[in-house]
């Protein structure tokens, strides 16, 4: 069955890239958001690792898992922390400028887990803006992250905020 087009353009979010030509975009829906320099970082039972397609909330440890805001109804899950991590770029090079994490619990057993979409949003948002909320994650989780952050790029370490180095232990 084909599907007329009516014409209007659908109202949505654009994703688009700091290019020069893009940067100029000026239309329907120019509320933009570049997440050019956003990695999200999946923690799970001691272990960091970036995952981009938790960008899509389809990483490896989310697929197959029938998600909701009852926390009950990933009850006997384990807690997996998901982390934005924003990297700034300048002429001294990169820095680990905004990380903001959130929890996920997740049942591999049943299937289901737990979490709040608005929470990962907003998450995300801040760690656009260059904010640093980790203070909910335990000790394993922040270690599990810092160990990724300066093996992955131990300059852009060197480079981060004071902020980011004492919540994550120096």
């Amino acid at each position: 069955m084909e599907e007329k087009q009516t014409g209007k353009k659908q109202l949505g979010l654009n994703i688009i890239s700091s290019s020069q030509k893009s940067s100029k975009h000026k239309g329907f829906g120019t509320g933009a958001i570049n997440l050019n320099n956003v990695s999200p970082i999946i923690i799970d039972e001691g272990e960091a690792r970036i995952d981009v397609g938790a960008m899509h909330a389809k990483s490896k440890v989310e697929r197959g898992i029938r998600f909701t805001a009852e926390r009950q109804d990933a009850e006997g899950g384990r807690l997996v922390w998901l982390v934005w991590v924003a990297v700034d770029k300048t002429e001294e090079g990169g820095s680990y400028a905004g990380a903001t994490a959130c929890e996920m619990w997740i049942n591999s057993e049943t299937k289901r887990g737990f979490k709040i979409l608005a929470d990962h949003v907003n998450k995300l948002d801040y760690a656009i803006k260059r904010k640093i909320i980790l203070s909910e994650m335990d000790e394993e989780a922040k270690a599990a992250l810092k160990k990724l952050l300066t093996t992955h790029n131990a300059e852009w370490w060197e480079r981060s905020p004071e902020e980011l180095k004492n919540e994550l232990g120096g």
